[in-house]
């Protein structure tokens, strides 16, 4: 049975990661790291936890349904440019996402969380940056290893959450 309100409220988790990450991400840390590397890995969680509740189709209706609202929201709050990189980049990689998860859902409780969203983040993470800084003269490509690095270490802290979230679920 599906609980309408937890869908409603993983979008709405979805649509606030994103939309902040994209904000964030305006403002460098330094050459390697910027404030929206701390908030986005988080919605590879979302997805995780929408696909083990509810099951592969949902997940992706929470991807599509947070990716257009996502979108509109980071063109006010980033620009134009950010808006579509993220956008393009969230959903090829939010949709590998689900796809890898439902394929390791099976195996240790670990295995699907963290393949997913370790090669969700690899491909997001070079996509977007490359859309959204090559030519700009942002340091984009240390940007990019430092994001996917900051990435990979959220998507390992995350398992202990992950794992009492599943559990009550």
């Amino acid at each position: 049975m599906t609980r309408p309100h937890g869908l409603a409220l993983l979008i709405l988790a979805m649509v606030v990661i994103v939309a902040s990450a994209n904000y964030l991400v305006q403002f460098p840390v330094n050459d390697w790291l910027t404030w929206g590397a701390l908030t986005y890995p988080v919605s590879y969680f979302v997805t995780d936890l929408c696909n083990r509740l509810y099951g592969p189709e949902r997940a992706r209706r929470v991807v599509y349904v947070g990716f257009v609202l996502a979108v509109i929201a980071s063109i006010w709050l980033a620009s134009p440019r950010i808006a579509l990189a993220s956008g393009t980049a969230f959903l090829v990689s939010q949709l590998m996402d689900v796809s890898i998860f439902d394929a390791l859902r099976g195996r240790r409780w670990w295995q699907a969380p963290l393949a997913s969203s370790s090669l969700g983040s690899l491909v997001d993470t070079g996509l977007f940056f490359a859309l959204a800084f090559a030519g700009t003269g942002v340091p984009w490509v240390t940007l990019a290893i430092g994001d996917f690095g900051v990435k990979l270490a959220i998507a390992l802290a995350l398992l202990l959450p992950w794992r009492l979230a599943v559990n009550r679920g």
